[in-house]
């Protein structure tokens, strides 16, 4: 659908724009990736009928999120930490105290 894509071109492009190494999954013409995704989707993070949709948002084997998870992390400064990753040096690091 024309939804999922712009959230997946939205999703790409984040990631190009601040340089962080990803590789896309293509689960549309790929049935071994769609089974890996509809696998490694934790089951409280499944829709009622039990197909995630992409995007799906891994960091190797580890679950990040969906698209809206990435959306609110992105919103709130905390990509990173969503992602898994280290922010780039001279990133501002907001502390709870």
């Amino acid at each position: 659908s024309n939804q999922i894509k712009k959230k997946q071109q939205e999703v790409v492009g984040f990631l190009e724009a601040n340089k962080i190494d990803f590789q896309q999954m293509d689960i549309a013409g790929d049935e071994d990736n769609r089974k890996w995704m509809r696998e490694n989707v934790p089951g409280e993070k499944k829709p009622q009928n039990g197909i995630p949709l992409p995007p799906q948002i891994f960091n190797e084997e580890r679950y990040c999120g969906d698209f809206e998870s990435f959306f609110s992390a992105k919103e709130e400064n905390i990509i990173y930490s969503f992602l898994g990753l280290a922010p780039p040096p001279g990133t501002k690091v907001c502390t709870a105290v």
